[in-house]
């Protein structure tokens, strides 16, 4: 099999072999660690606009229509045109990954795991151009963009070494005479993957990984919004000797290569991270089993979050206010795990409220390039007045407690307010739906039992956090 002769020979470095270990952040107290980045994002710039095209069973291929990346702290600034798949695209990404998974399915765990450590080596070594581009194409700021990047290497090792720790096949015990029982993973076939644009390394990557290491070939459908940085990482594995076919790149409309990869019959699974809106409808969608359709589709959806923090009586509030403003306001509360509601006792609210406003005063929104930068813009034009939406509707139902100035920022790129709004009720607009931007809504609750019935009362059930110094709770 051509899967990996023409690769270079995988040469482990101490951190391919052993115990898993996370990937730390860079330490940009560091004047080379800051500089390397700078370099990284002045390259970037000057490569601007990159292309992105399709990758289907190891060939490029572009399209007449295109998708542009626009830098959302300056949105007259292209980062990237990116192929756009159409319905016959992905039929023929799907026979490829079809036609390669009996090679690779038939590849032993180890040598998969060496392709993907490879490639988690290179990407280590090229860290800081990656992020760099995703804090041009998707305005993380340095923090959050290097985070992304050292999670994105997590998954490649974690992924990797837990195949070669379950790929081989066991003998079960007990012992029952005249029988043998044997335990081993078998993949399911072709994955479609759904990435979103808030991880759009970390996750994608994840997602991807995961399929590959366990042996089914894949096909990455970026979100519209970020296909860049995660055709640079399909690149990068293809340099570390994923076989033609088994990693195959669609970025497109959701609508038309999205939908065509949920309704195939070819494609055994489904994984996707993104809206409640669109995970819903995949799921729906993947339940369908036609009589041509020779299996039931799997589907592992990850749909966002309306993530409540309980702030008790006996909480830090020396850490408890910096957590919640970052949890609110990182990446400009563009994370399912973001804390949007913050729920506190009330023989502490009125301190708790003062200390928190104070803080939120001393946040610095800017551009995403700018290593001092706390909030950075939203992702788009369309999420931007979204958010807005929200934060007028807060001003006339609930008296904002802080609202930032922008400065004009917004004339430029996509900038919003950073906004925390008090309210009375656990049903108010503000504390039920996903805003998905740095929207905080603060509640008082009597008790911890009322906090608890509070942070439960949403649809949404991802995240969840209590400040406490009191262990009973």
């Amino acid at each position: 099999m051509s899967k990996t002769k023409e690769a270079p020979e995988f040469q482990p470095s101490s951190s391919a072999v052993g115990e898993f270990r996370n990937c730390p952040p860079t330490d940009f107290s560091r004047r080379v660690e800051r500089e390397a980045l700078q370099e990284a994002l002045a390259d970037a710039r000057e490569r601007m606009p990159f292309d992105a095209p399709l990758l289907i069973n190891g060939r490029t291929v572009e399209t007449p229509e295109k998708i542009e990346s626009l830098n959302p702290s300056a949105f007259k600034e292209l980062v990237a045109r990116s192929a756009s798949a159409s319905k016959d695209h992905t039929d023929e990404a799907i026979k490829a990954a079809r036609a390669a998974y009996r090679d690779w399915s038939r590849t032993s765990a180890e040598e998969r795991a060496a392709i993907i450590l490879r490639a988690a080596e290179m990407l280590r070594e090229r860290r800081h151009h990656f992020s760099a581009v995703m804090v041009l194409e998707a305005g993380k700021p340095w923090q959050e963009a290097d985070a992304d990047t050292a999670e994105a290497i997590d998954f490649m090792e974690y992924y990797a070494r837990e195949m070669m720790r379950l790929g081989s096949r066991r003998r079960l015990q007990p012992y029952i005479l005249g029988e043998n029982n044997d335990l081993m993973y078998a993949p399911l076939g072709v994955v479609g993957v759904i990435g979103p644009w808030n991880f759009p390394l970390a996750i994608p990557c994840g997602m991807t990984c995961a399929a590959l290491a366990a042996g089914n070939t894949a096909i990455l459908k970026p979100a519209e919004q970020t296909p860049l940085i995660t055709y640079l990482w399909v690149m990068l594995m293809k340099e570390a000797g994923i076989p033609d076919g088994v990693l195959n790149f669609l970025p497109g409309k959701g609508e038309v290569c999205g939908q065509r990869l949920v309704e195939h019959d070819e494609v055994n699974m489904v994984v996707f991270t993104g809206s409640r809106e669109v995970g819903l409808h995949i799921i729906k969608g993947a339940a369908e089993t036609p009589p041509s359709r020779a299996f039931v589709k799997r589907v592992v959806t990850e749909m966002g979050g309306k993530n409540g923090l309980i702030v008790d009586s006996s909480a830090d509030l020396d850490s408890s206010v910096p957590d919640a403003i970052y949890s609110a306001f990182g990446f400009a509360g563009q994370k399912c795990s973001a804390c949007s509601r913050l729920i506190v006792l009330e023989d502490v609210y009125d301190e708790y409220v003062k200390r928190l406003v104070e803080a939120a005063e001393s946040l610095k929104v800017g551009l995403a390039e700018n290593p001092g930068t706390q909030v950075a813009p939203v992702i788009d034009k369309e999420a931007a007045e979204k958010i807005r939406s929200y934060i007028e509707y807060g001003k006339k139902d609930a008296k904002e407690l802080f609202c930032a100035d922008l400065d004009g920022l917004d004339e430029e790129g996509y900038f919003v307010s950073p906004s925390i709004f008090p309210v009375d009720s656990r049903d108010h607009k503000l504390m039920q739906e996903e805003v998905f931007g740095p929207v905080l809504t603060v509640i008082k609750a009597k008790d911890f039992d009322e906090a608890l019935d509070i942070a439960n009362s949403t649809q949404y059930a991802l995240t969840g956090g209590v400040h406490s110094r009191t262990i009973s709770n």
